[in-house]
């Protein structure tokens, strides 16, 4: 119609509720799903599941991305030291100061490919920057051309290999981001 404004959702970063953890979980699924189809393990072997989420909720780490008001993504920003980090091969951390990790991020299949992950992950950087961290690192299987493709977008830069308490090919690449 003539005259009339389109306006683009309203999208925002929060943290997730208990309420939250239906959609959570179906959009851990949608990325489940997504990674068998693309012949990748990660999440294969029932990891993460909702203990874990809950426990995310109760430690006030988890954040949902709102799209309109429907919850579109997941990500988990903690600041809490990750053993899996302190041993790195194959390269080295740039530095060793106090950093977030951003871990369990994920795109409701709804909203796949309209670059929702990129909302998502301002958001967590954000909260980070917000707290007073100026490094952040984040870690994804050596298949996960989506995450890794996003990692390096925001400026992160791999920084060797970790391993992770995963069922199925623990190897990760390690990315740190230093503002």
């Amino acid at each position: 119609m003539r005259g009339r404004k389109k306006y683009m959702a309203v999208i925002y970063t929060r943290k997730a509720t208990i309420d939250d953890l239906d959609k959570i979980m179906s959009i851990v699924e949608d990325a489940r799903a997504l990674f068998k189809n693309d012949k990748i393990p990660q999440w294969q072997g029932g990891y993460p599941d909702e203990e874990r989420f809950k426990e995310d909720i109760n430690n006030e780490e988890a954040y949902v991305l709102v799209v309109g008001d429907e919850v579109a993504g997941i990500g988990v920003l903690t600041t809490e030291r990750q053993e899996n980090y302190d041993a790195i091969e194959e390269g080295s951390w740039k530095r060793d100061d106090d950093y977030a990790a951003i871990h369990r991020a994920a795109i409701s299949s709804k909203f796949r490919g309209m670059h929702r992950s990129n909302y998502l992950f301002s958001g967590l950087i954000t909260i980070g920057v917000q707290k007073g961290y100026k490094d952040f690192r984040i870690d994804t299987h050596p298949g996960n051309e989506r995450m890794k493709g996003l990692s390096e977008k925001f400026g992160f830069e791999k920084r060797g290999i970790i391993y992770v308490d995963e069922k199925i090919e623990p190897i990760r690449y390690a990315y740190e981001l230093n503002l």
